[in-house]
């Protein structure tokens, strides 16, 4: 898109279609199987959609659908009647969506090919809705999407899903997460694989944990940041966090996860004790196991 140019939305309907559709630009395929996993994830279509349906009066409300992927939370705006449904898909996804959205015959939603970010003078909308979260909430950089969106796209009164995103922390005690990394310690044969090890816990993973799997069974958790969307946020975070021990325990790590507030009635969250979503937690091993005795920070 040339810079400064007004992005026009198209209504699909009348549009020519055909069954196939070119690779991404980088000539690699679509990503269908990552939209087919957000697809899967009834635990989320459920909670956007309780949102959704507790904001919308049909006939009236407008929506904007930001970051829209298939198009799944715009379609299903539309069937809770809409009046209009503005969709806001960059990747070449956007052409699935466009082939859905004329398959299910929505003729109130219409979708632009473009970033929301380089729209210059959209029309505004009663309801903001954006899933651009990941296992680290903001690594899909919602905040500055939704930054941008609350100035730009939203009418005087209007809401924005999700509200606020928390994020939380605990100590892993679960010790098969470890020797799930350090493996490398058994390779033999006289062979020392220390340095990939290494390699190994200086990374990231996702994983599920039980609350067993978490100090004091998940109850340790500590917040250590909070996003709220109605107004401007910073895209880097920092915070921090310290437990005191009340009995000696072996620490491997730390479990980050999430939750965010879709509406004053609907939140969505990635602990240990709520319905498992494709999110999962974060993993990030120590380098080495803490031991800690009692009251011991």
């Amino acid at each position: 898109m040339v810079s400064g140019e007004r992005v026009r939305l198209q209504v699909v309907k009348g549009r020519k279609q055909t069954d196939s559709w070119l690779p991404t630009p980088d000539g690699t395929p679509m990503r269908i199987e990552y939209h087919r996993t957000l697809l899967a994830d009834r635990v989320r279509n459920a909670a956007f959609h309780r949102a959704l349906q507790s904001v919308i009066v049909p006939g009236r409300t407008t929506v904007a659908d930001i970051g829209a992927g298939t198009g799944f939370l715009g379609f299903i705006a539309a069937k809770l009647g809409a009046a209009r449904v503005d969709l806001y898909e960059t990747g070449e996804i956007a052409e699935l969506a466009r082939r859905l959205l004329k398959h299910n015959r929505l003729s109130q939603a219409r979708i632009a090919q473009v970033h929301s970010t380089d729209v210059e003078t959209p029309d505004r909308v009663d309801v903001i809705v954006s899933e651009t979260l990941g296992n680290y909430p903001f690594e899909e950089n919602i905040i500055a999407t939704l930054n941008h969106a609350r100035a730009h796209f939203l009418a005087p009164g209007g809401m924005l899903i999700p509200r606020r995103v928390e994020q939380f922390v605990c100590p892993v005690v679960g010790e098969r997460f470890h020797r799930e990394l350090t493996i490398w310690d058994e390779v033999g044969y006289e062979l020392d694989f220390a340095p990939a090890k290494i390699m190994s816990l200086n990374n990231i993973y996702v994983r599920w944990f039980a609350p067993n799997d978490l100090l004091e069974a998940a109850s340790a958790a500590v917040a250590w940041d909070k996003v709220s969307f109605d107004k401007h946020n910073k895209t880097t975070r920092v915070g921090e966090a310290e437990w005191l021990t009340n009995k000696p325990v072996t620490i491997y790590g730390r479990a980050l996860g999430w939750s965010a507030e879709l509406t004053s009635s609907v939140t969505l969250a990635t602990g240990p004790l709520d319905a498992r979503t494709h999110w999962e937690k974060l993993y990030l091993p120590a380098l080495s196991q803490i031991e800690l005795m009692t009251r011991q920070h």
